[in-house]
């Protein structure tokens, strides 16, 4: 989180269920019961990582300094996306970028999308992974946003692509 909080730069962070989720996929509900529950557990995992010291909103605008967003009221209001396992808090983020016509960095515990044991530098038509949710890759290259996925437990790593240089990463769109 320092990383985050030391770029000085408009940052939404949009936490995933981590914990709180998984106990969500142990309860056994599914539809809209689980969909519900997986965004709630969105807002607990975020305000975990605001115990570290960071802001939170419940909008979707571009901050000044980064925030957390606790997405689960504006989820409710917009309801944008299916009910269902086959969309996670990666889908999510991507909905969330494209409203703001941002960019969206997804931090994962890999280094990105991997095919063959090789990682891949770009992504420009859909593939199968487990790195994400089913829905995402065809959500953000149906909607253009561009999108990068690095390894968010190497925090080098995090800093250097915050400050604009080419990372280990994977890259999704059919324009960067």
């Amino acid at each position: 989180m320092p990383v985050l909080l030391s770029a000085h730069r408009p940052l939404l962070i949009v936490p995933g269920g981590g914990i709180f989720a998984d106990i969500v996929r142990q309860s056994g509900a599914d539809g809209d019961a689980a969909h519900w529950m997986a965004c709630a557990a969105m807002d607990q995992y975020g305000w975990m990582l605001a115990a570290q010291g960071v802001k939170t909103t419940t909008r979707i605008a571009r901050p000044k300094n980064p925030q957390i967003l606790l997405p689960y009221c504006a989820l409710r209001r917009f309801d944008p996306l299916p009910h269902s396992w086959e969309v996670t808090s990666d889908t999510i983020a991507a909905w969330i970028a494209g409203r703001l016509g941002g960019n969206l960095l997804l931090l994962k515990s890999v280094d990105g999308i991997t095919d063959a044991g090789r990682l891949v530098a770009q992504i420009e038509k859909p593939v199968a992974t487990d790195v994400v949710d089913p829905l995402f890759i065809p959500y953000v290259l149906e909607h253009r946003i561009p999108t990068f996925i690095l390894n968010g437990a190497d925090t080098v790593r995090v800093e250097q692509w915050l400050r604009g240089e080419r990372v280990r990463s994977t890259g999704i769109c059919t324009t960067f």
